[in-house]
């Protein structure tokens, strides 16, 4: 009987200390999302900017981050963990820990419904809001392995991050298209980028903003511009409809394609755009095709 109660108060003992001092998190919230990890770990990023005093970092990959938010005396951190279920769906577990009042918080949360609690869950129910309404911007239809067309373009190069590669790209338009026709070269498609590198954890990009032309006899000199002979490869593609902004979407949905059927692609995509961004309209009917080259 001794020996019984002895183990049992060792057990209570350890749980309490693993509770109180061990636990990660203070409290922990589960949501399903009906998107993939890649537009929500960009959601997150995006939406962390409408706070004014958080900030927020990927950690080891794309699927976990954390998130810190400063209000008043307390300071708040949720590290985000996506998991996904399916090709459209993801589990986001939520761990949350305020630095200043865990053992209060973890003292308190098994008897009452604490406004930590609420604060919690009202943050990453708003969260959700923002995500749903953004999935509703844009459309990926994953298609067949195709080969890219080769061709021949001048190109302007370009390094920015990933939420300024449509800016780029707008600033770069009229000067690539209005010079390349004054100095009587003859444009042989729609503009396209190709991404030279892209470092995922760091959310940069390096790429060539690029018209296809007929290569003359003799090519002008123009500043800032060069030519190259684009040569296309067998790779995964895809149609994304919306915004250029987040055209990246589609780039996360490749990479998740790849992994899910064990192709090895290299991660540099290449965009081509068949609409033109300022005749306005749904951006839900602009049309790029996305490819994701299959590596070698």
């Amino acid at each position: 009987m001794k020996k019984a109660l002895s183990i049992t108060i060792t057990i209570i003992c350890i749980g309490l200390l693993w509770y109180f001092f061990i636990k990660p998190q203070d409290y922990q919230i589960r949501v399903v999302a009906k998107t993939f990890p890649g537009t929500i770990n960009q959601s997150l990023k995006a939406w962390n900017t409408s706070f004014n005093n958080a900030s927020i970092k990927q950690l080891e990959d794309i699927k976990h981050l954390k998130q810190t938010i400063v209000s008043g005396d307390s300071t708040h951190t949720y590290t985000w963990n996506i998991s996904p279920i399916n090709d459209s769906t993801s589990q986001l577990k939520v761990d949350v820990t305020d630095k200043d009042n865990s053992f209060k918080n973890r003292l308190s949360i098994p008897f009452t419904d604490t406004d930590f609690e609420k604060g919690s869950r009202k943050l990453v129910t708003d969260f959700m809001s923002y995500l749903n309404k953004h999935r509703k911007e844009f459309k990926v239809t994953i298609l067949e392995e195709e080969e890219l067309p080769s061709t021949y373009c001048a190109c302007i190069k370009h390094k920015t991050i990933q939420t300024k590669k449509a800016t780029a790209m707008k600033d770069s338009y009229p000067f690539l298209n209005s010079v390349l026709v004054g100095n009587g070269l003859q444009l042989n498609g729609v503009p396209f980028i190709e991404i030279i590198d892209w470092n995922i954890n760091k959310d940069s990009l390096i790429f060539n903003f690029c018209y296809p032309i007929i290569k003359p006899d003799s090519l002008p000199v123009i500043k800032d511009i060069n030519y190259k002979e684009f040569k296309g490869t067998k790779s995964l593609k895809a149609i994304y409809n919306g915004n250029y902004i987040t055209s990246d979407r589609a780039w996360y949905a490749l990479l998740d394609y790849a992994d899910k059927n064990n192709i090895k692609v290299s991660p540099k995509p290449v965009e081509f755009f068949y609409s033109n961004p300022n005749m306005g309209g749904d951006a839900l009917y602009w049309k790029t095709e996305v490819f994701m080259p299959i590596a070698e």
